[in-house]
């Protein structure tokens, strides 16, 4: 444990996640793998022990925690070896809610992130687009108001809990001619008609219904616009920090549990008459893995240090996402080697870590995307405004 973020509490709250995720989680990560689909009773349960309101206000059902409760959260969620299953959760808990808690109105808060909190309501963020990918402004999705309602058309893809959330946060544009600033942020329930959903066919985060979804005429209450009209993109970029330090903790944690998997194997598995962790290649390659993945580990506690106490750290969650997920993808390649054979068969974790890993340059916004932010920030002196 680090003390110098982790206190006494901290570490409860860490060895009670784990207890409850053993026993009501892992006994349904192979079901719900082969399915494709996490069933509904598990987030109830998580609802009630209260893990989707650590970071949300307590006049909604919410614990009003500090961030580190949240990095224990997605730290523990990678180490059940599902990474479709801990995407469902925490793009739930950190995608949608996020949306709903910083923009929505006191009666959006009641409707949505009360039900989303105590687990009686799933939520999924629609931004991303078939034609578009990484490059949000590019939106085609449009939001034309008429009287008092929004007419929406348009299509979405890569949504995690795209198929089976009951509400949905969709960006989209309500005035095409303005560029960034012609874009909006609106919440509407499922069962509204004129929205479909298509469920993907993925290589990895095989738990998550990950959907593409069509708003053919979807009529919505003028009340269902959350914030300011027009005030979209800053909201979608402030909210991108939080995105991508997640995915930064997400890396590490995947990267520290194929790392302590290896360990213990190669202290069991012998050739030629010796254990494989005393073979000079294998325990200096370990050593360089452990090093790079503690470096990330540690930067991603001072980002989210950082972002605890309001500082705007889109510069360095940039770079954690960045990194991490680089250094994940290497970390796990190298961890199934050191399994030789075994690390390509099923029953191993490492195959399956493998194909979740892969997705950490993808999703939430590509590496190439994220270099490119980076060299303007550091290069042209871009400075990304928080949305006011």
């Amino acid at each position: 444990m680090n003390s110098m973020y982790f206190t006494e509490e901290h570490q409860m709250f860490r060895e009670s996640l784990q207890d409850f995720l053993q026993k009501e989680v892992v006994p349904h990560i192979e079901k719900w793998e082969k399915d494709g689909t996490v069933e509904r009773f598990i987030w109830k349960k998580f609802g009630d022990m209260g893990f989707f309101g650590l970071a949300y206000p307590e006049a909604y059902g919410g614990l009003n925690l500090d961030l580190f409760y949240t990095v224990i959260f997605l730290e523990e969620l990678q180490k059940v070896n599902s990474g479709g299953f801990a995407a469902n959760m925490w793009a739930h808990a950190y995608l949608a809610m996020t949306h709903v808690n910083k923009e929505g109105s006191h009666e959006i808060k009641e409707k949505y992130l009360t039900p989303s909190i105590s687990g009686d309501k799933i939520g999924c963020l629609c931004i991303t687009e078939p034609f578009g990918g990484s490059d949000v402004a590019g939106m085609r999705t449009s939001a034309v108001k008429k009287g008092d309602t929004y007419i929406i058309n348009g299509s979405k893809t890569f949504i995690t809990n795209g198929i089976y959330s009951d509400y949905l946060v969709v960006a989209a544009k309500t005035d095409p001619e303005a560029g960034h600033n012609g874009m909006s942020i609106f919440i509407m329930d499922r069962d509204t008609p004129g929205i479909s959903a298509t469920k993907l066919d993925k290589l990895g985060w095989r738990a998550s219904d990950t959907a593409e979804i069509a708003f053919d005429n979807v009529t919505i209450p003028a009340s269902n616009l959350m914030g300011e009209e027009g005030k979209g993109f800053p909201y979608i970029m402030q909210h991108f920090a939080l995105e991508r330090l997640i995915m930064g903790i997400n890396s590490h944690a995947r990267a520290e549990y194929a790392l302590d998997y290896a360990k213990q194997y190669m202290s069991e598995r012998t050739a030629f008459g010796k254990t494989i962790n005393k073979f000079q290649a294998l325990r200096h390659r370990f050593a360089e893995l452990y090093a790079d993945m503690e470096i990330c580990k540690e930067f991603n506690y001072s980002v989210a240090y950082r972002l605890n106490k309001g500082e705007y750290v889109v510069k360095q969650a940039t770079m954690s996402k960045l990194k991490s997920t680089k250094m994940a993808d290497e970390v796990i390649y190298d961890c199934l080697q050191f399994l030789g054979g075994y690390g390509y068969m099923e029953e191993y974790p490492m195959a399956r870590l493998l194909r979740d890993s892969r997705l950490g340059p993808i999703g939430g916004g590509t590496s190439e995307i994220l270099r490119e932010i980076l060299a303007k920030m550091l290069l042209d002196d871009k400075n990304y405004k928080p949305a006011t």
